[in-house]
């Protein structure tokens, strides 16, 4: 590290700073559900935590918790609540994996949890969490999938391993990636025996140059810390005594880091970016590609503490200075409601808001995992709310991350957002935001496994116009040798504004669409559980 940069960072780490719990002021409820029964009678534990870190006052959290059989009809349905203080709260719920006394019929179930915390507001109730998840009851042959042998993949290109695909493939190469986290740039970076939530802005022990090596060395050919933007300033709120100066520099400095890793370490990627936004009414974006540190808080001086202006909460008018830019984003862990708001409209649609916004986050593992082996089970899915956004008119592809604010990127469980650049394409910023605009994207819970849809030969990620039948194959490769225990064809209208349905539970599947438009996305669960999701495909069928 250059010594003026070092100097920066201890100027600025050492100076007065505030606790930040206030930015994570949301409820979050997470269900942990096991694809297989842990015992030989069939019983299986359903595990669910609920936290909300900054609570202010005591209130009570209710949970619902509903079994659907094969036909998604409720079969079984569990009840409880709790006093909440905002520390974790976990609960349990053992299924016997009986129905009205008998075993229950083998096949595809799914869990569905419904909470709500009550005693937060003057409405006295706080947005609902809701997710649901896949489990096998019994056994059931292995999916029937098309010959696709894996991709070849950025570690093997790193590591000099001749990876030349096979002849059932795509001309295409896989970098895995987490594209959420952060570091002691703003609340990420905390030491692992020492990191329980959020960090004081500016006060953790690892930066950046720290996550880009872990996550090297932990396998990842991408990770993208993504700063909230407003700490930069070195607190939560507004810190009337704030330096701009020393919160530009800062921003600049972690431009300079990635790409100073980036020219000593080809093969892996480094991005430095902000998440934009606040939880409060608001919702956070992350920008992979802006060298101007965005911002609407000044100091007492009336100093803007960033490069450029942006009002707070108004997703429109950042959408369109996206555009401009030709800034790429990506919908962080959205909520069902309240959260986007553009014209009154939760995940408001605008046409600068969908040439902008490639991304959206479909799993996370939780944010404050201090977990190091890939194995943990507090997770949320937020595919629900993507399908809202799909259907509000976005152009997204589904990602998956890990958020980490302590120092484990890319390490608390096997999820990874998988990017597919053409075979010979060097992997860097303007490669990487190029298959970003072309969503050419997959999320998997499995490091290890690939899927890619393709339409009529077309890629996922295309917009195109059909006639006559469409072919829609989910092409599924694994290299540790995972099988698929389902698939789902999933079919939606853009502009609609309403549900997203399966129209298929074959991984190759042709039929002729009504006319109109249409946008079709591949869901595939492994024998395992782990779930991957490819980017849709959005045909206007003639």
């Amino acid at each position: 590290m250059p010594p003026s940069l070092r100097a920066l960072l201890l100027a600025l780490c050492c100076s007065g700073a505030f606790a930040a719990p206030a930015e994570h002021k949301e409820f979050e409820a997470t269900l942990h559900a096991p694809f297989r029964a842990e015992q030989a009678d069939a019983r299986r534990t359903f595990s669910l935590n609920f936290s909300y870190p900054g609570l202010e006052q005591p209130a009570t959290v209710y949970w619902k918790l509903e079994l659907l059989n094969p036909e998604k009809r409720i079969v079984q349905v569990w009840r409880g609540s709790s006093a909440f203080t905002g520390e974790d709260v976990p609960a349990q719920v053992v299924w016997n994996g009986r129905i009205k006394g008998a075993p229950a019929p083998a096949g595809l179930y799914t869990v569905r949890m419904r909470a709500i915390l009550r005693g937060v507001h003057h409405d006295d109730r706080h947005g609902a969490v809701e997710q649901d998840w896949q489990i096998a009851v019994g056994s059931q042959p292995a999916a029937r999938m098309p010959r696709f042998a894996p991709l070849p993949d950025g570690r093997a290109r790193r590591d000099g391993v001749p990876m030349a695909p096979a002849a059932a493939s795509l001309p295409y190469t896989v970098y895995l990636a987490n594209l959420h986290s952060q570091s002691n740039h703003s609340d990420g970076g905390g030491a692992l025996d020492d990191c329980k939530g959020a960090q004081d802005p500016l006060k953790a022990k690892y930066g950046p140059e720290a996550a880009f090596a872990y996550a090297r060395g932990r396998g990842l050919d991408i990770l993208a810390v993504s700063e909230h933007n407003h700490m930069y300033d070195g607190s939560d709120g507004t810190n009337l005594e704030g330096d701009p100066t020393k919160a530009k520099d800062l921003f600049k400095a972690g431009l300079a880091s990635a790409a100073a890793f980036n020219a000593t370490k080809p093969g892996f990627l480094a991005l430095y970016g902000m998440e934009w936004g606040v939880i409060n009414n608001g919702g956070h974006i992350n920008i992979f590609n802006s060298d101007e540190l965005l911002g609407w808080e000044s100091n007492a001086l009336g100093e803007l503490m960033a490069d450029t202006r942006t009002p707070r909460n108004d997703y429109a008018a950042l959408y369109s200075l996206m555009r401009q830019r030709g800034w790429v984003g990506q919908f962080n862990h959205p909520s069902h409601s309240g959260q986007f708001i553009v014209n009154g409209v939760p995940l408001g649609y605008t046409p600068d808001g969908d040439e902008a916004m490639a991304l959206c986050e479909v799993m996370n593992s939780t944010a404050f995992s201090v977990n190091d082996s890939e194995t943990e089970k507090r997770r949320s899915n937020f595919e629900q709310a993507c399908n809202r956004l799909l259907e509000a008119g976005y152009h997204v592809a589904f990602s998956t991350n890990q958020d980490n604010h302590c120092a484990n990127w890319g390490a608390s469980y096997t999820n990874r957002t998988g990017i597919l650049l053409p075979n010979g394409t060097a992997l860097t910023r303007d490669s990487f935001v190029e298959a970003l605009k072309a969503r050419r994207v997959f999320a998997t819970m499995d490091k290890g496994s690939q899927l890619v849809l393709t339409a009529n030969g077309k890629l996922m990620g295309e917009r195109f116009t059909n006639r006559g039948p469409l072919k829609l194959v989910a092409n599924f490769a694994s290299s540790t040798g995972k099988k698929v225990a389902a698939v789902s064809i999933m079919e939606g209208v853009p502009g609609r504004n309403g549900t997203v349905t399966e129209v298929s539970n074959l991984a190759t599947s042709t039929f002729t669409p009504a006319p109109g438009k249409h946008f079709y996305y591949a869901k595939v669960t492994q024998e395992d559980g782990n779930v991957l999701w490819s980017a849709p495909v959005w045909v206007t069928q003639e």
